[in-house]
């Protein structure tokens, strides 16, 4: 496949020289750490085997702590393999749309979808995952009240894809005069991006499209002109929207490739007759429906609710380090396969 990529002539069919690019990375996404972790074991084979050769002394006690490092090396790698075999859904390895909504809290909400908000962005910023805002409400006195983004990167759903829920935090309110502890809630959805030639049903006669003013920041250009696209889907309700762009063209069909993954997600959670967790059928953001705390006061401590992943280090996973749920999530979801096959 690479020697195909240099050959004459190979960008004269763009939609397929995309395709088999994408296939390639994903191959190579494989390949890569597996003959990493191969050659972190073959330099330990070498350095145990010099080891064996030296006298005892300072010089077989240096190349005996080379031989510990590289197996240490291997055993991070082989960790590193063994979570990416477990992203073998069919649309594990593509890119992802999340969406944010504030939920029951009012201004405490906005908030707190804002920190969580920052919290996804440093994660991507960290794991080298590409981010655009596809539309932005702001909260009325603080914070936001949604927002849609894409992450772009080699199994950017894959590892997204456990965020899906609704997220809970305890604190007390730094915009309460008394400083009383508040609750608040906010949802996330993540769906990925669908390929091209997945068919997904979408009849324009069903679309309703809106045209506005772009909110929150952008160039001038973006203020003055309603280049803001909000398509709703009437039979299911389901409404997307995109402000990204400074066209009105380019952001409605930004728009429909966010609703053509949501309505496959839609329709898949319809098949599996699961569609009250989703979409607007998915309950109130509010108790008894959250996949994780987030806990400030009166102790300190992130705990998901479905894997039993808890931490005390509350700071940092909202500075983004959340591979550690997102790894949990992994092998419990692997678990659950497996239970529900018999074993």
């Amino acid at each position: 496949m690479e020697s195909r990529t240099g050959a004459p002539g190979f960008w004269d069919r763009p939609q397929e020289a995309r395709d088999l690019l994408a296939r390639v990375t994903t191959i190579r996404n494989v390949l890569t750490p597996f003959r990493s972790v191969e050659t972190a074991l073959q330099d330990t084979e070498v350095l145990l085997e010099l080891g064996g050769a030296e006298d005892p002394g300072p010089q077989q006690d240096a190349v005996w702590r080379d031989a510990a490092s590289a197996l240490d090396r291997a055993d991070a790698l082989l960790g590193d393999l063994e979570l990416q075999a477990l992203l073998g859904g069919r649309f594990d390895a593509s890119n992802a749309y999340l969406s944010l909504h504030a939920g029951a809290g009012g201004t405490e909400s906005c908030d707190w979808a804002d920190m969580l908000f920052r919290m996804y962005m440093r994660y991507c910023e960290v794991h080298g995952f590409e981010t655009s805002v596809l539309s932005y409400q702001p909260g009325e006195e603080a914070g936001i009240r949604s927002v849609a983004f894409s992450v772009t990167g080699p199994y950017a759903y894959g590892y997204l894809k456990s965020e899906r829920g609704v997220h809970r935090l305890v604190r007390i309110s730094p915009f309460d005069a008394n400083k009383r502890r508040h609750t608040s809630f906010a949802a996330m959805d993540v769906v990925a991006e669908v390929p091209d030639d997945i068919e997904v049903d979408i009849q324009e006669s069903d679309l309703r499209v809106d045209t506005y003013r772009s909110s929150g920041s952008g160039g001038q250009h973006i203020n003055k002109t309603d280049s803001a696209i909000r398509i709703t889907h009437g039979p299911t309700g389901i409404v997307v929207s995109c402000q990204a762009e400074r066209s009105q063209h380019k952001n409605r069909a930004k728009a429909m490739q966010l609703l053509r993954a949501q309505l496959y997600e839609y329709y898949q959670d319809q098949k599996r007759k699961e569609m009250e967790r989703f979409y607007a059928k998915k309950g109130e953001i509010a108790w008894g429906s959250q996949i994780r705390s987030y806990v400030l006061q009166p102790y300190t401590m992130v705990k998901d609710h479905r894997t039993a992943e808890e931490t005390g280090n509350v700071d940092a996973v909202l500075d983004g380090s959340l591979q550690r749920f997102i790894t949990a999530y992994l092998k419990w979801q692997a678990r659950q396969a497996r239970d529900s096959q018999g074993g």
